[in-house]
């Protein structure tokens, strides 16, 4: 198989085992709703944070999209709010990376390095990614042409080429503007962590709605012969049935053709489109154009006039629509998709009205949808790690909301001020809902989430334990650093980030499965334990943290290989060796990254 190689590679290639494990600090009165919900927002540097939330959540994510820099050397804002490119952030063990350090990365012409800058930031952060997911799990990845090849490649280097799921290409825009090609489209990777685990296909839960749709709409034009009634007898059952029809709560109106809704998509996006009239078949005047034109020659709409597939307002002042029947619905998770993306951009400024520019370039929740309707169900947990707007913790909570599922989100935003002001405002107010551009107020999707920013991290230079880590923090690492899982949660879901208050931290110990115990669990066979900050209750200098014999016998009883990590060991080789011991001191022998 085929490799890419860049200057700075070999530095990048195991950055990701280097990073330290940081501690996650709750931020409580950034919170949402019901914070034991499973959702999560967290502010701080992306490769940091992931290597925080190993603990908690490897091999636990069903399905991760991510949204990167596109490296067009305009990707980001400046202070002044010029548009600018991203800052190499990574403090790689390499002298020629560091030269990079806080830099911007500028456009093709101005920095030859570009392509290597952005290859060495992103190669460890999927490293990371990939630690995340399921065995049945995938990651979507949009990206454009910039970086297209350059990202496929390392993703068939890091997850295996037999591996790809496939690319969608997503049209989201028309350009009539003139040039040898016009590019019109971005790419979405899909990999798959073992896409033999994968089911032999993907089935949206929104087929059963269509396929009920298509039955009804041969019943209703069975039935009723007069379209006039047939539609009055329709629209009685739509409305008596619309909440529970999503995707298709738009589907109002019913012809001998089936069940169909208006589709706006006649306008031509951003750019000047075809000018001609189309007469209104009961006033005989010309129908109100769309400001930048029609998207399609006249030739086309005639023929959509013939075939019956235009919808024409009262009189010519309304603006024609399409008809989009439910059977020409898409079924299927196809490899090319059309929706206009400035739709991301309208949606945002719905939310934000008193913002020009909350924004750039928010993907469609819709895009979102699409691919996790097909892709996640259930509690099923989904990872953004360039959160930016917060589009994919909106696209979850919309989802939920229409199939009742209870999918779950992690989102992680670099800059502080995004991630307050823009990821963690926006999905506050689809939660609780908010007064739209027009002073309309938009009813919640309810749901919630904690908020919480990197903390210190666990060990401190001399890699001696911060004396701030508490049981419960070591706990977890210690037993993912041994055994590479999530330490079992046996009461709740898990919580990332330490309580705050004296209670709610009370609350936490005594739920927790691991806080009266020093056996942490058991894991292929072996029991892990943890002695340390007197779990025993031994409140002396040492806090039963050395296994002696009258700690041994302190020890919940488990009849198989047991490692303990502790502060020391009185017992005899022969001793240890009897009762199938092996001892880990701390905090030398802990994994410190």
């Amino acid at each position: 198989m085929p490799t890419l190689n860049w200057i700075g590679k070999e530095a990048v290639v195991n950055h990701h085992h280097q990073v330290p494990f940081h501690l996650l600090k709750d931020v409580p009165e950034l919170a949402c709703g019901d914070p034991g919900s499973g959702n999560l927002i967290v502010q701080g540097d992306n490769l940091v944070a992931l290597k925080a939330l190993l603990p908690f959540y490897a091999g636990q994510v069903k399905c991760i999209y991510i949204d990167p820099p596109y490296n067009t050397g305009v990707d980001e804002r400046d202070e002044k709010g010029t548009r600018t490119g991203w800052r190499y952030s990574d403090n790689v063990n390499s002298a020629e990376i560091r030269e990079w350090l806080g830099k911007v990365v500028g456009a093709e012409a101005e920095d030859l390095s570009r392509h290597e800058k952005w290859l060495c930031m992103m190669y460890p952060r999927l490293a990371l990614l990939k630690k995340f997911l399921k065995e049945d799990g995938v990651l979507f990845a949009s990206i454009d042409e910039n970086e297209f090849p350059s990202l496929r490649l390392i993703l068939d280097e890091l997850f295996g080429a037999t591996n790809r799921a496939g690319t969608i290409v997503w049209k989201n825009v028309t350009d009539n503007n003139p040039t040898n090609i016009a590019i019109e489209h971005e790419y979405v990777l899909c990999y798959a962590k073992n896409k033999a685990r994968l089911p032999s296909e993907w089935k949206s839960t929104n087929l059963a709605v269509k396929t009920k749709l298509l039955e009804l709409g041969e019943q209703f034009i069975g039935e009723f012969k007069e379209p006039d009634q047939r539609q009055e007898q329709y629209s009685k059952w739509f409305r008596k049935n619309k909440e529970f029809l999503w995707p298709f709560d738009r589907y109002k109106f019913i012809d001998d053709g089936g069940i169909f809704t208006g589709s706006q998509s006649v306008h031509n996006p951003g750019k000047e489109g075809y000018r001609y009239d189309i007469l209104h078949p009961v006033t005989g005047k010309p129908c109100a154009e769309p400001m930048m034109g029609y998207r399609f020659p006249k030739e086309t709409a005639e023929r959509l006039r013939e075939q019956g597939r235009i919808i024409f307002g009262d009189d010519e002042t309304k603006i024609i629509e399409l008809k989009l029947y439910v059977k020409d619905y898409r079924a299927k998770l196809s490899s090319l998709f059309e929706l206009d993306g400035r739709i991301g951009t309208n949606e945002i400024k719905e939310i934000f009205p008193d913002d020009k520019r909350p924004f750039d370039f928010p993907k469609p929740t819709d895009l979102i949808e699409e691919l996790l309707s097909f892709t996640t169900s259930g509690d099923d947990l989904i990872l953004d790690s360039f959160a930016g707007s917060g589009t994919t913790g909106h696209a979850v909570l919309k989802l939920n909301k229409a199939d009742n599922q209870k999918r779950r989100f992690v989102l992680l935003e670099m800059k502080p001020q995004i991630a307050r002001d823009i990821t963690r405002e926006r999905v506050k107010r689809v939660a609780e809902g908010y007064a739209n551009a027009k002073g309309e107020q938009v009813e919640g999707l309810s749901g919630g989430f904690r908020f919480c920013e990197l903390g210190e991290p666990l060990f401190d230079e001399r890699g001696q334990i911060k004396p701030s880590v508490r049981f419960a923090d070591l706990a977890r690492h210690v037993y993912f650093t041994e055994t590479g899982e999530p330490l079992p949660d046996k009461v709740g879901r898990v919580t990332p980030c330490a309580p705050s208050s004296a209670d709610t931290q009370r609350r936490a110990r005594s739920d927790a499965p691991y806080s009266k115990s020093p056996l942490l669990g058991i894991c292929r066979g072996v029991g892990i334990y943890l002695l340390f900050n007197g779990i025993l209750g031994d409140k002396s200098a040492n806090g039963g943290n050395i296994l002696t014999r009258g700690v041994l016998a302190q020890l919940p009883k488990f009849d198989g290989q047991k490692v303990i990590y502790c502060a020391g060991c009185l017992l005899g080789k022969d001793r240890l060796q009897s009762e199938r011991i092996i001892v880990r001191q701390t905090p030398y022998e802990i994994k410190v990254s």
